[in-house]
C-alpha cells in the first residue's frame, strides 16, 4: 500500500538546550547548544554515547518536552506543543495490551475522527503491508518481538506522519529480525518520505539507512560532526550495503569521530565509580 501523504518538512534546531532538576534537587543539563538541520523528506540518524541526550533531542523536536533555550522549527513553524503530523516509535512496545492487533492499528484513525469501518479497512491494508495478514485478532502478548514492531510501525504509519521520530526502535530485536525490520522500514519510508530523526547505537544501521549521520558528544551533548551519506537510493538490503567500499569508507570516518566520545564516556563513568 502506498501512502497518500507528501514528504515531510525540514527540521531546524538552533541553539537548543535542555536543563532539568533531578529528584535530589541537582541542576542538570541534558543537551546544550544543539544545531541540526534536516532537509524535507530526509532521513537523519543520530549516534552518540549512552545517556548523552539523543532521546531528549527527539522529545524536544516532537514537542513532548519543552526547551530551556534555543528554537526548533519544523516545516517553517516553531515547535509550540506537540508537532503537527508527528509519529513516534519508541524503543519499548507502545501497544495497548487489551486491544487486538487490528484495534491497535486502527486506534489512531479512530481518534482522528475517521469512521470505524473505514479505519478498520485501512488498518487491514497496513497489516497486509507489514506482513501480518491473519494476525488481526491476535493480542500483543501473542506475538513475537519482531511482529510487535511491525504492528507498531503500522500503527504509526497509518496516520501518514510527515515527521517520524524513532528512538532505538529495533534495539531489543535479535540480529536477523533487526535486519529484516530495517529493510521493511526503508521500503515503507520510500513510499511517502516523511522527515525522520532516528536514534541508534548501531553505526552500521545508521549509515545504511540515513541521508546524514549526526554524531553527538558526551553529555551534556552537543553536535560534534554531521556526515552526509552519499550512498545511492534505493539501497537494497542492509545485509549487502555494509560490504560496499563506500560504506566501509564512511564507517571508518564516522567511527573515528564517535569512538572519541565513547572512550570519553567510559573514562568518565570509571572516574565516577572510583570516587563513589
Amino acid at each position: 500500500m502506498v501512502s497518500n501523504s507528501t514528504s515531510g518538512g525540514d527540521i531546524v534546531l538552533e541553539g537548543v538546550t535542555k536543563r532539568f532538576v533531578t529528584p535530589t534537587g541537582q541542576a542538570m543539563t541534558a543537551i546544550r547548544d544543539v544545531n541540526i538541520k534536516i532537509g524535507a523528506g530526509k532521513f537523519c540518524a543520530i549516534v552518540g554515547p549512552t545517556g548523552c541526550g539523543k532521546s531528549t533531542t527527539l522529545t524536544l523536536t516532537s514537542g513532548l518536552d519543552t526547551l530551556s533555550a534555543g528554537t526548533i522549527h519544523v516545516a517553517g513553524r516553531p515547535v509550540m506543543g506537540i508537532t503537527p503530523g508527528v509519529g513516534f516509535v519508541f524503543q519499548n512496545d507502545a501497544l495497548l495490551p487489551w486491544k487486538s492487533v487490528i484495534a491497535n492499528v486502527a486506534f489512531g484513525p479512530l481518534m482522528n475522527g475517521i469512521p470505524k469501518a473505514q479505519a478498520m479497512e485501512k488498518a487491514r491494508e497496513w497489516l497486509a503491508t507489514v506482513g501480518l495478514t491473519g494476525f488481526e485478532n491476535h493480542y500483543p502478548h501473542q506475538l513475537s518481538g519482531g511482529m510487535r514492531k511491525r504492528v507498531q510501525l503500522a500503527a504509526t504509519l497509518i496516520n501518514d506522519p510527515s515527521l517520524l521520530m524513532m528512538d532505538e526502535p529495533f534495539s531489543a530485536l535479535d540480529v536477523q529480525t533487526r535486519a529484516i525490520m530495517t529493510n521493511e522500514l526503508m521500503n515503507l519510508w520510500e513510499q511517502s518520505k516523511p522527515s525522520v530523526m532516528f536514534v541508534t547505537h548501531d553505526l552500521e544501521e545508521a549509515i545504511a539507512i540515513a541521508d546524514q549521520v549526526v554524531v553527538m558528544t558526551v553529555g551534556p551533548a552537543t553536535v560534534k560532526d554531521v556526515f552526509e551519506i552519499d550512498l545511492p537510493r534505493p539501497r537494497g538490503a542492509i545485509q549487502d550495503i555494509r560490504f560496499q567500499p563506500r560504506f566501509l569508507e564512511l564507517y571508518k570516518l564516522i567511527w573515528n569521530s564517535l569512538r572519541e566520545e565513547v572512550e570519553r564516556s567510559y573514562a568518565m563513568a570509571a572516574a565516577k565509580r572510583e570516587t563513589a
